[in-house]
């Protein structure tokens, strides 16, 4: 009797399994408590056992023995003699020992050293290439024979950095009495494929659900068939697959891997027998993929299909949603509308992470917690983002960014209630951050607030208590990792502890803390292992060693709903499955070079080829596309980029058609429904804010420069003296042009009040210190000064050139020079308040008022239309005596100076050819505008002349210009 069976993709694979088992058990208890039941995984396993539960309907039953094949050495008692069989080292020691031997092999052929996080990135690809070779049985000594000189230089070089594995890692292992995990597992099987041959076991031996793309396990599956009570069942062999289509299958076939299978077990594929007498309910569906999926050598065949049913794709849908976004969106629909049906099941299959979690998200609306499979990554989590972002902020020296996503952390507390603590961090924002960043350190800290927060200081002083020890490590030139992470977890434990609560409780509790917990043991452990690193590079290396950590919910989530990996789901089915992110480069992945050994050197060494994973994905979609209903999606672009369609698609959709079949249902509705969640049901559009506040809450002062906005866009008045709301700058910004504007009026106010009356013999290189004096004190970056000083040095040669040409007709200068003018107005006395950039007098007695501009002066039709009255205000104030120390006089010019930088530096424009008719226009302009806002029925509007805004207001958002502005008013143009 053959001992090789198999269950077709449209039966349910565990609760077949089980339904077979407990009919051949009978009503004898004992009889299924003698199986002995191997599976992929634990997860497999773990179904099995619900899978039995449910056929039973819950009664008390005695469970086979249930093995994952990955963990035969658990097994209790040992036959096979694992114990004997050398350990493997653990696999965090594993990346750090390679790490290190990657360090100073690259050290050793005197290259650039890369960097630690880099050389753990190499080393987990090489540890995946000892895993391939160890799997395969091959001898690592034979990298030697792969004649180097056949292959590129590069890789040439490549091979002799393969010697680590030939010469030094060997040592390693002995020297520490381990072997390789692949090596263990081969040893494991061997040793009890041998312990059978001696003494076949008396009990039923079922091997279910693998594929044997192991070699080892391979291996077991044949020792198993060979038992007499060895069974072996395969999940979803093809036996109707044509013979010529059987020979010419190719290593990203699905079915490939079963061909090696049974040719290693001895069995043709014709012995090969259901292990049910249920048919497939869904065998035309699974015959359609597999003519889509049949090799290239045999698709001539296509050319003979006939029109099928429409029943062929019945229960089967497609949605190719516009982005990633939109994808997740519809399938939390599809997996939300799932429960409203009692005792539905549902869950989404895809090996794309991102998906996974956006999925998750989208469920959260409806506070639906999902089981996922790969669970999440351990950054990503509360404790797990707070042990990196408290590693980046002492590597960073305090930066701003770094400090507030630190401190803000729900975790960070200081010792201090976190509430309390919190508040305090935000002070601490306002009064440093905001704007070019501090000097490095917690010194820098202290230095910007100027002793005069005593709350502040005291937390900046704690601040530097509690990472003191830290701080000393990553500033060594080398540090030990193991010293490095011991001084990180004490500083995280100290930052998170609470004034009612330690912080080793708050930062290791619950299940993402236990996990997090798991993770910084096996971290202190194995540090060891890599030895010493430059300190600074301690943020990275623990970011790229946390990249692998995974926390794996056990309680909480939904019993109906799941997302599965591609091997998990292999084995289970659902009512409902979505198969997401078909796309090419995702499922399937793509074929990604090795960066060890090329093509040609892995087929020449005997290791399979990527496309090998190819045939294990498509083997995946293929038990999933057989469930009872079944839905296919993929984005249409990721990040603003086109997808290429998974190829299993592609090749449905041709014999698809050439089979007359559609998918039948709109799958069009859920996209649709996702983008009405978020939507209102009518929009309105907003009125333009037009305030009317009282009187006694209007200003009674403003500046010359406020009233050319009061003018142009009374809101931003309303908002800034009314409201008194001031922007706050970004956190830890450059310069902005404001600020380069700011550097060059205070470079020439102090260079006119050094030279008040004689110029210097060379006016150009004073200007050039003092403006090299002025970019230091502003701690311009060197990117941002390489950009504005040549633009600065240009300027002073046109300020010089200018100053030497004016000095002779001038009595006095008077640089940044203060003055105000009173007013009457139907609601009291108004003052109109100025500073003007420089104001000479003439030795005629009449004056010049200069307004230095960095950017674009406004035009003489808008300073005669009255909407840039700067300069004629200005001069009204210097009519009345307005400005201190300057007797009242008559303006003889109003200009601009245009300070640009370039060729020339500078430009002179005049802002109207008639000072004193400007100045009277602009005086009663402003008597007309204050009586105006006298009244209280006069709105503080938003941009009431469109074509007259401001050209930039830090008050747009506040009026949401957005939202009921057109064209280029959006944007204040």
């Amino acid at each position: 009797m053959t001992a090789v069976f198999t269950l077709p993709p449209g039966l349910p694979f565990v609760e077949s399994l089980a339904a077979s088992l407990l009919a051949e058990a009978g009503d004898d208890p004992l009889v299924l408590a003698g199986f002995e039941v191997l599976l992929p995984t634990r997860r497999a396993c773990r179904a099995l056992s619900d899978a039995f539960l449910r056929l039973t309907e819950g009664r008390p039953l005695l469970l086979p023995r249930l093995t994952p094949l990955g963990d035969l050495e658990s097994d209790e008692p040992d036959p096979a003699g694992a114990a004997e069989v050398p350990p493997a080292l653990p696999a965090l020691d594993r990346r750090l020992i390679l790490t290190r031997l990657v360090l100073a092999m690259q050290a050793g052929r005197g290259g650039q050293t890369p960097l630690p996080d880099q050389a753990l990135r190499l080393a987990t690809e090489l540890a995946r290439l000892l895993d391939e070779i160890g799997a395969e049985r091959l001898d690592p000594a034979g990298l030697a024979a792969l004649v180097p000189e056949e292959h590129a230089a590069h890789w040439q070089v490549t091979l002799d950095f393969l010697s680590i594995l030939t010469e030094v890692w060997p040592q390693i292992l002995a020297e520490r009495g381990a072997i390789e995990p692949a090596e263990r597992l081969n040893r494991i099987v061997a040793a009890r494929i041998a312990a059978w041959a001696r003494t076949p076991p008396t009990h039923p031996i079922i091997a279910a659900g693998s594929t044997g793309s192991n070699p080892a396990i391979a291996d077991l599956l044949a020792a198993i068939a060979a038992l007499p009570q060895g069974r072996v069942v395969l999940p979803g062999l093809d036996t109707e697959i044509d013979e010529a289509s059987w020979t010419a299958l190719d290593p990203s076939h699905p079915q490939y891997g079963f061909k090696a299978v049974l040719s290693r077990i001895g069995i043709a594929r014709s012995a090969v027998r259901p292990l049910l007498a249920t048919p497939d309910p869904r065998a035309e569906r699974v015959r359609l993929l597999a003519e889509a999926l049949r090799p290239a050598a045999t698709c001539e065949a296509w050319r003979d299909l006939v029109a099928l049913p429409p029943e062929t794709v019945a229960g089967v849908t497609r949605l190719d949603a516009p982005g990633p976004r939109e994808e997740a969106g519809a399938i939390a629909l599809m997996l939300r509308e799932a429960l409203e049906i009692e005792g539905r099941t549902a869950a989404l299959v895809t090996p794309d992470r991102a998906l996974a979690r956006r999925v998750a998200d989208e469920l959260g609306r409806w506070n639906i917690r999902i089981d996922d499979s790969a669970g999440r990554p351990l950054g990503l989590t509360e404790p797990g983002a707070f042990l990196r972002l408290s590693a980046r902020m002492v590597a960073e020296d305090f930066a701003p960014i770094e400090l507030l996503a630190c401190l803000k952390h729900p975790l960070a507390a200081g010792g201090r209630n976190p509430a309390a603590f919190r508040a305090l961090v935000r002070r601490l924002e306002i009064a440093v951050l905001h704007g070019p960043r501090p000097a490095a350190g917690t010194a820098g800290l202290r230095a910007a607030l100027k002793d005069k927060t005593p709350a502040l200081t005291g937390l900046i002083d704690d601040l530097e208590i509690l990472a003191g020890p830290f701080v000393t490590l990553l500033e060594a030139p080398e540090a030990t990792l193991a010293d490095l992470a011991r001084a990180h977890l004490d500083f995280a434990e100290a930052l998170a502890t609470a004034d009612d609560r330690p912080g080793p409780l708050r930062l290791w509790g619950g299940e993402t803390g236990e996990a997090a917990a798991r993770f910084a043991a096996e971290l202190v452990l194995a540090a060891p292992a890599l030895g010493t690193v430059a300190g600074r590079h301690y943020p990275a290396l623990l970011e790229e060693v946390m990249a692998g950590a995974v926390v794996r919910s056990a309680w909480e989530t939904h019993p109906r709903l799941h997302i599965w990996g591609p091997l998990e789901a292999r084995l289970q089915q659902a009512d409902l499955l979505i198969l997401g992110g078909l796309n090419e480069g995702t499922w399937p992945g793509a074929a990604e070079a090795d960066p060890w050994m090329s093509r040609p050197m892995r087929a020449a060494f005997g290791l399979p080829p990527p496309e090998r994973r190819i045939g294990l994905a498509a083997h995946d979609f293929t038990q999933g596309f057989a469930a009872p209903r079944v839905v296919l999606t993929r984005a249409r672009r990721v990040e603003g980029t086109p997808t290429v369609p998974s190829r299993w698609l592609t090749r449905l959709d041709a014999v698809m058609a050439a089979c007359g079949l559609s998918f039948a249902e709109d799958t069009s509705q859920w996209l649709d429904w996702h983008d009405r969640l978020d939507r209102p049901g009518a929009w309105v559009r907003p009125s333009p804010p037009a305030p009317r506040p009282p009187l006694d809450a209007r200003p009674r002062h403003l500046s010359a420069t406020e009233i050319e906005t009061w003018m142009r866009d009374p809101y931003a008045i309303y908002a800034r003296r009314i409201l008194s709301l001031k922007i706050l700058d970004p956190i830890d910004a450059d310069p902005s042009a404001a600020e380069y504007g700011t550097i060059v009026h205070e470079a020439l106010e102090r260079f006119l009040k050094a030279f008040p009356d004689r110029l210097p013999p060379d006016p150009v290189a004073e200007l050039i210190a003092i403006g090299r004096a002025r970019f230091a004190e502003a701690a311009v970056s060197p990117a941002v000064a390489a950009f504005w000083w040549p633009r600065f040095v240009a300027i002073t040669q046109w300020v010089a050139a200018r100053e030497v040409e004016r000095r002779p007709d001038l009595a006095a200068i008077h640089p940044e020079v203060k003055g105000a003018l009173e007013i009457d107005a139907p609601a009291g006395p108004f003052t109109l308040t100025a500073k003007a950039d420089r104001i000479d007098c003439r030795k005629d007695g009449t004056l010049d008022l200069i307004d230095y501009k960095t950017g674009q002066p406004p035009t003489i039709r808008e300073v005669a239309a009255g909407y840039a009255p700067q300069l004629p205000l200005e001069a009204a104030i210097a009519r009345h005596g307005g400005f201190a120390g300057i007797a009242a006089a008559e303006t003889a010019r109003l200009l601009y100076w245009r300070l640009k930088g370039g060729e020339p530096g500078g430009e002179e424009r005049s802002a109207g050819a008639d000072p004193a008719t400007l100045t009277d226009e602009a005086l009663d302009g402003l008597r007309a505008l204050v009586a105006v806002f006298d009244d209280e029925s006069t709105p503080y509007a938003a941009r009431p002349h469109p074509d007259h805004a401001p050209k930039y207001s830090n008050y747009l958002h506040l009026a949401r210009v957005r939202e009921w502005a057109s064209g280029g008013e959006e944007d204040g143009e």
